[in-house]
């Protein structure tokens, strides 16, 4: 075997279409864009959603609902979650900064304590909002909240 009667595959390779170099290429002319209209011109393009003059999806189907802009979106924090941190780390205060450090959190959440688990550790909870059930629950084991 040498370097140079190394060829590729039988069928491997294809040589590109040549648009529009002439007559005599089979490709001149129109340029295999057909005769006249506008997606024979330079330029042409299709409208986003456009359906042959079709009514389009985006127009048959009705509107509804909207987007609050002064929505507050919380990251949720269940009860088993803070029982696990504090079991591995001898935690008794769980606050923002011992949430970022732990990767539970990031520095710019809005924290939300759920009552989904158990909690049988006395803890002092900082946080941005409490459900009732996690209030009840915390309550319940001798700890206590501090909303932020």
């Amino acid at each position: 075997m040498k370097l140079h009667t190394l060829t590729p595959a039988e069928g491997s390779t294809k040589n590109r279409k040549r648009i529009g170099r002439g007559t005599g290429s089979g490709r001149g002319g129109t340029s295999t864009r057909g005769h006249k209209g506008a997606k024979s011109r330079s330029g042409y393009k299709r409208k986003l959603g456009f359906e042959g003059g079709q009514m389009p999806l985006q127009r048959r189907v009705p509107k509804f609902g909207f987007k609050s802009f002064n929505r507050v979106e919380f990251k949720p924090v269940n009860l088993d979650t803070l029982q696990i941190l504090s079991e591995q780390h001898n935690l008794e205060v769980i606050n923002m900064e011992e949430l970022v450090a732990h990767g539970i959190a990031s520095k710019n959440d809005k924290i939300k304590i759920l009552g989904g688990g158990e909690l049988t550790a006395k803890l002092e909870i900082s946080a941005h909002k409490f459900s009732a059930s996690a209030v009840e629950a915390i309550e319940k084991a001798g700890g206590s909240i501090n909303t932020i």
